[in-house]
């Protein structure tokens, strides 16, 4: 004979999720989702920009090396390592990205445009870069010519003081400020390079 079942006992084995229950952990997966996906994009967005911050990386270091050989070998007089408006020789406002001109350094009023492999100049003068096209070989008929019309070079030379506020004549600061706008956002990005540069090498 067949015991009849409680109500309680009949309660407890129909139990299952309610209409809430399921609500609640669909909304936790779907923020889940969101911030999984956002951090995708923004590893997206990274990888993207990198080509252009190694670009100002090596473009303010180019300039930097360009000032440490001019001293060393010493093309310039210690004078001459100096902004235009304090009379040295290099340029005071940002400026395109440019090669050097007749005297071999990188920042000053005679910087030239720039040629391809091939000797073609380079789109809008500026610095460009050659990567190699579909058959993986550099300076072959389908390399890439990527012009860097949106970089900007910087260089400021100032003195440094001792602690009593004097100016220290064989000691200058160097900053160099390579501004760019990456192509997925309309934000500008800038890398600064600061060294000191010495009378004495």
């Amino acid at each position: 004979m067949i015991k009849p079942t409680s109500p309680s006992r009949l309660a407890v084995r129909q139990g299952g999720f309610t209409l809430i229950e399921v609500m609640v952990s669909i909304a936790i997966v779907t923020i889940t989702a969101v911030n999984v996906l956002s951090v995708f994009c923004l590893a997206v967005a990274a990888t993207q920009t990198s080509q252009q911050d190694m670009l100002a990386r090596q473009i303010a270091s180019e300039a930097m090396e360009s000032i440490f050989t001019a001293r060393n070998t010493s093309q310039l007089s210690w004078s001459a390592i100096q902004n235009v408006s304090n009379g040295g020789i290099f340029v005071d406002n940002a400026v395109p990205v440019k090669c050097a001109g007749p005297d071999g350094i990188i920042g000053t009023a005679d910087d030239s445009n720039c040629l391809t492999a091939s000797g073609a100049v380079c789109p809008g003068g500026a610095q460009c870069m050659t990567e190699p096209g579909r058959d993986g070989i550099v300076g072959t008929a389908d390399d890439i010519i990527v012009p860097m019309n949106n970089f900007t070079r910087q260089i400021q030379i100032t003195p440094l003081f001792d602690s009593q506020g004097n100016q220290i004549p064989t000691l200058n600061s160097v900053t160099i400020t390579v501004r760019y706008n990456v192509s997925n956002t309309a934000i500008p990005k800038s890398y600064v390079l600061n060294e000191y540069v010495s009378q004495y090498h």
